[in-house]
């Protein structure tokens, strides 16, 4: 069994239960070409049996190198891009304590990220951090020229040297890369470092259950035989019936599906716990790059409520109506707190006296959810029990695969990204790097 719960009831103003049915069949084929790896994209779908081939010698490795880091390190960086951090980014900051950088993260090493931006300022004020605090770090890319994980290795490789020296230094990089080839591979032999490997069949957004993901998340502490029980438990739940109505990732690749054929074109995953902030974060990427082509596509994006409620709640009550919603929401927190009393009760606060700020905050989430379907935009619901391992390990597994089956609805592959590339040759050109040239004169004629 799982735990994770699915809800669709609050769309159903706009569909029609039969609406949703209707892509049952489909989704039946999409699984089994999944299953057969028969379906686009079919040489990067090895992270479909993650949860339950992931060898137990590997789990090991992960663990020993993960608690001699915690035995030396102070601080661990996380240096890569994309799917090569946001899912172990996502996971770290659901399981940290919310002010984990100041209380001392209960003696784990702080996790902190470079290469995911090319801010000057960010990067110089990591290292004016490290420069006070013992470290070690994991470059995660496969090939090794990623620009902006290179160029942050390359400036994080020299701030080590320079405080430990290079033989300590070999003992404080861990790569992450392809197994046979790459700049990083091929620096890593030569320097012996610790290196775990990024499997050829499973791309980055999909990496989270891989070194990639495991290991950071291990080095922060965390639990990463429980994430990988959670996925394996997604995993054999789903396996047994595509049915729309028990299955819970067919329901939501049915209904956001359907919602998308009915004009709404961008999908707002909202949280009501700040913990799930990078979770939403990492959706985005996972979505955004598996469904975003041709001309297709559901736009994702993301609001933390009550905040954003002050902020964006206008817009989503009021305003163009081609969005619907995706509430993951929390069943029972970690902590206990009421709302105390006040004998003046000057705010008016006093009707809630004794209630937990859960169940205030649930209020909340109801009442915003009735406000949002009665103006016209679509709700669906993920429901957890808790924030944990296990339950984490549910969810990716849950967006994973019904963000493949989604691509396969749309009739795009899920697992490339080629629009990427464009930004890249232009930066490329402009920086005059060797073999741009033609593109370095079309883009500077344009801009003059």
């Amino acid at each position: 069994m799982i735990d994770l719960k699915f809800d669709y009831s609050n769309a159903l103003g706009i569909l029609n239960q039969e609406e949703i049915n209707h892509f049952q069949n489909e989704i039946t084929q999409h699984y089994n070409s999944l299953n057969a790896k028969s379906g686009k994209g079919n040489d990067f779908l090895g992270w479909i049996d993650l949860p339950s081939n992931t060898e137990e010698n590997l789990i090991k490795k992960i663990e020993e190198v993960a608690s001699r880091v915690r035995q030396n390190s102070k601080v661990f960086v996380v240096v890569g891009i994309g799917g090569s951090y946001l899912g172990a980014r996502a996971v770290i900051h659901a399981l940290s304590n919310s002010f984990a950088s100041i209380n001392g993260n209960d003696g784990n090493p702080l996790i902190v990220y470079a290469g995911q931006n090319i801010s000057e300022d960010y990067t110089n004020e990591l290292l004016e951090l490290l420069d006070n605090h013992d470290y070690s770090l994991a470059v995660i890319s496969k090939s090794g020229t990623t620009t902006e994980p290179a160029i942050a290795f390359r400036l994080l490789k020299n701030h080590l040297i320079n405080k430990y020296g290079h033989a300590d230094t070999q003992k404080r990089i861990i790569a992450i890369t392809d197994k046979s080839k790459g700049a990083l591979k091929k620096l890593s032999d030569k320097e012996g470092y610790d290196t775990f490997i990024v499997p050829d069949d499973v791309g980055g957004r999909y990496s989270v259950l891989t070194p990639v993901g495991l290991l950071p998340i291990a080095i922060a502490g965390f639990n990463i035989r429980e994430l990988l029980d959670g996925a394996k438990r997604m995993k054999d739940y789903i396996e047994k019936t595509p049915n729309i109505e028990e299955n819970p990732v067919s329901a939501y690749a049915a209904s956001r599906s359907a919602l998308y054929r009915a004009g709404k074109t961008t999908e707002i995953t909202v949280n009501y716990e700040p913990k799930l902030f990078y979770i939403t974060e990492w959706w985005k990427q996972l979505y955004g790059e598996s469904e975003g082509k041709e001309g297709k596509g559901i736009f994702p994006a993301g609001v933390g409520f009550t905040t954003d409620l002050h902020s964006m709640g206008q817009y989503i009550q009021d305003g163009l109506r081609n969005i619907f919603e995706t509430v993951i929401s929390v069943e029972t927190p970690n902590s206990l707190l009421k709302v105390p009393t006040d004998e003046k009760d000057l705010d008016g606060l006093n009707y809630i006296a004794g209630k937990r700020l859960h169940q205030v905050n649930l209020k909340a989430e109801t009442g915003t959810t009735l406000a949002h379907v009665d103006g016209g935009v679509p709700n669906l619901r993920i429901v957890l029990p808790e924030i944990n391992e296990n339950t984490l390990g549910q969810l990716i597994y849950f967006y994973e695969m019904a963000c493949a089956i989604s691509g396969y609805i749309l009739n795009v592959n899920p697992f490339d990204q080629p629009g990427v590339e464009a930004y890249k040759k232009n930066m490329f050109a402009l920086l005059g790097k060797p073999g741009f040239e033609n593109e370095t004169k079309e883009i500077y004629s344009r801009l003059s």
